[in-house]
């Protein structure tokens, strides 16, 4: 081999070495930049010179031209790269809804000692003490305060459950927003790293670093798939839809209910378009949602993956009441605040309708045996359905106000309780007896529309709509709690008494067992912390997943300081030796050109 190709041969070795060292030095200086993965230089031969073939040798005559910079590895593993981000997304998932578990308790007041349960508990010693001394001007005015402290801390806690509704809907409304900056970014690195590429000269690891980066904060916030095409680009599915493809980014739409301001996002270009009337363009979304709240979560099925489902499951998408429990529970089950605002208004509901539905019996009121008609006081004729309560006006007579109309300890806000009539025909019992003549003025009570309270929200009995009555408020004593005769109104003390321990009520449809209302909000808190705890075990054994496929990314992707040390003494020594083989050659040559006398 000729002497001054020796030198090309020391030069290359040297170049190499020192790319591997700076390749080494890059990795040492980015040990703690996260998303970052170590890069492994890896060398080859140039190609050798023949000098001649004999077929009846071992090797041919020829000599290398030194070493070549083969590539720069980019260390990464697809099949952990994946199962990390299925597993950090049902993380994310299950942490997401422990986390709205434990704000719930807090809602609730089990974490810091004003727990509804004492509020509920005064109510019940009230109800007790008027047991003892029905008659008592202070066994009255404590019942009907610890009412109002009833309403009062129910609608705190109430409005608490929808405030963090709200809390929850901006957050999703971030998380879109980060969700397409992501894409974008995407999108951008993408072709900045097809240009690097284009001549297969050179990897743009780093670029790479950074997008497979955003693929992992990506996978916390929704379920996602991708891969790599040809061209390098980087594909991505959100939920089963393509999300970016090729040098483009689907961006994710928000859709806004009109009436709870909730956030419900869509995918534009599956969504449908009509124009109204008055010439507004209409978004129809039904079969555009990105994500599918109605499917049943199962880690089998992957539908427990992302923090942003965990999220629109937690808000629901709507205030839940107790009309949800009775006629839409599969609606509402799957959502941890509406649930919980449903079986709370229900609790609320229950003793609001029980009291009520004990004075009313105490004032006499009854069941119409059979329709009748009435004309209300602004002349409109109306039926009174069979089953319909009533009860003549009695002014003065007992348990009435000063207008004769019954007592209610709780009174619906915008809604009167009961309106007066006047009878057009006469009320009789079974025996043809009347009880009631036409022309008689009784008191009606006006029914709950719990078949469509959407359209009077002001007629049924819901912690955002009750109050306890005003006049009772001022005046306690209306209670009276003596019968005509002067006896103290014992029956209906004891009646209160024991529609509170009586056990005729359930949680929810799901839930078989019956409880009573004083033992109503300890099953409730129950069942919040049953299913927090349920959560945080899923949570804590997702993290020990998760830790163990980042562990196992780390041994693979993951940068060592004491590994490319020895990498950097290893090339080191390999620059020292080019660099002595260098100096070598030099010195033959010089030896050669002095000897010869040039």
């Amino acid at each position: 081999m000729p002497l001054m190709g020796s030198l090309y041969v020391g030069t290359s070795g040297l170049q190499i070495s020192q790319n591997a060292l700076n390749t080494t030095a890059h990795n040492l200086s980015n040990i703690d930049t996260v998303g970052y993965v170590r890069q492994q230089v890896q060398q080859a031969t140039k190609s050798y010179v023949t000098l001649s073939t004999n077929p009846k040798a071992v090797n041919n005559q020829q000599y290398g031209l030194g070493v070549e910079y083969a590539r720069v590895k980019h260390i990464r593993d697809y099949f952990l790269d994946k199962a990390y981000r299925r597993e950090s997304g049902r993380s994310m998932f299950y942490e997401v809804s422990t986390e709205v578990m434990e704000e719930i308790e807090g809602q609730l007041g089990e974490m810091n000692g004003e727990a509804f349960q004492g509020t509920l508990t005064d109510f019940w010693t009230s109800i007790q003490e008027l047991t003892k001394d029905p008659a008592s001007s202070v066994t009255q005015g404590l019942l009907v305060q610890r009412a109002a402290e009833l309403i009062q801390r129910g609608k705190a806690v109430y409005n608490g459950l929808c405030a963090y509704q709200d809390n929850l809907n901006a957050k999703i409304k971030d998380q879109i927003n980060t969700i397409n900056a992501y894409g974008k970014q995407i999108v951008a690195l993408n072709d900045a790293i097809r240009a690097v590429e284009a001549g297969n000269v050179e990897s743009a690891n780093d670029m790479r670093d950074a997008r497979d980066q955003l693929l992992d904060e990506l996978s916390e916030m929704a379920n996602v798939d991708f891969g790599e095409d040809i061209n390098g680009n980087v594909w991505v599915q959100i939920e089963g839809k393509d999300f970016v493809k090729n040098d483009k980014c689907f961006t994710i739409a928000l859709d806004v209910d009109a009436e709870t301001g909730f956030y419900t996002p869509y995918w534009a270009q599956d969504a449908t378009y009509r124009t109204l009337p008055d010439g507004r363009k209409e978004i129809i979304i039904d079969g555009a949602q990105v994500f599918n709240v109605k499917k049943e979560i199962s880690t089998e099925l992957n539908t427990d993956i992302g923090g942003v489902k965990a999220m629109l499951l937690a808000r629901g998408d709507h205030r839940a009441d107790y009309t949800d429990v009775e006629n839409n529970y599969d609606g509402v089950s799957q959502s941890i605040i509406m649930n919980i605002q449903a079986e709370f208004d229900q609790l609320i509901h229950n003793v609001a309708v029980k009291v009520n539905e004990i004075l009313g019996t105490a004032a006499g009121v009854t069941q119409l045996g059979q329709s009748v008609t009435a004309t209300a006081e602004d002349g409109t004729v109306i039926t009174l359905g069979q089953g319909s309560m009533y009860c003549v006006d009695d002014v003065g007579g007992y348990m009435r106000k000063d207008d004769g109309s019954p007592i209610q300890m709780f009174t619906k806000i915008g809604d009167e309780g009961y309106r007066k009539v006047k009878l057009t025909a006469d009320i009789k019992d079974k025996d043809g007896k009347v009880l009631a003549a036409a022309g008689t003025d009784i008191w009606v009570y006006n029914p709950e529309n719990v078949k469509n309270p959407k359209d009077a929200p002001e007629s049924i009995y819901t912690i955002s709509n009750l109050q306890v009555d005003q006049e009772l408020m001022q005046k306690p004593s209306m209670l009276g709690m003596r019968l005509p005769d002067g006896s103290e109104d014992k029956a209906t003390a004891d009646a209160l008494k024991a529609a509170f321990t009586e056990e005729s009520y359930r949680l929810n449809p799901n839930v078989n067992k019956r409880t009573s209302l004083i033992e109503y909000y300890d099953d409730l808190v129950s069942q919040v912390a049953n299913s927090g705890y349920a959560f945080r075990n899923i949570y804590d054994n997702q993290v020990d997943a998760v830790e163990a496929i980042c562990a196992g990314r780390e041994q693979i992707s993951g940068v060592s300081s004491d590994e490319e040390l020895s990498y950097m003494i290893k090339f080191q020594n390999a620059y020292n030796a080019s660099s002595r083989y260098i100096n070598v050659i030099d010195q033959m040559l010089e030896h050669v050109l002095s000897t010869l006398g040039v």
